[in-house]
């Protein structure tokens, strides 16, 4: 079905990823590709409901996933077997809520954008985040032995 739309929206694409398909329309000319997200998402919505998966629909992609993996769960499982010192998880999108919600309360959770979230923190701006980026290595290079 997705090869379907995509054969039809110039300029969208199909990411296989380890956990979920993507169907990618950033690149997509302005109003075909909300059209044709409206569509698969239509399409699609009772078709997935009983098996299993989950449709999110994201900046500009539509992620399809089983439902018992996420990016939290994930998160889970990695600080399940490693004991960082610091933990910070940025995101600008609905799917990067599952993590912010499932880290430990000295996490440093950062929404970027203005919506509402689970994240403890909000930047406005992928500038924003560069400039705490920046702010770390401004602070972290004179404690470090060369």
């Amino acid at each position: 079905v997705l090869d379907t739309y995509t054969d039809r929206t110039p300029g969208s694409f199909i990411e296989d990823k380890s956990y979920s398909l993507v169907w990618h329309y950033r690149k997509v000319e302005k109003g075909l590709g909300e059209l044709r997200a409206n569509e698969i998402t239509n399409h699609l919505r009772m078709m997935i409901a009983d098996k299993g998966l989950q449709m999110l629909e994201g900046n500009k992609v539509i992620e399809f996933k089983n439902i018992e993996v996420n990016k939290g769960k994930a998160a889970q499982n990695w600080l399940h077997n490693n004991h960082p010192d610091f933990i910070i998880a940025l995101g600008d999108d609905h799917t990067d809520e599952d993590i912010f919600k499932a880290l430990p309360e000295e996490a440093f959770t950062i929404k970027v954008g203005s919506n509402i979230s689970a994240a403890k923190y909000y930047l406005k701006d992928y500038n924003e985040v560069r400039a705490l980026l920046k702010s770390f290595t401004t602070y972290i290079e004179p404690h470090i032995t060369k």
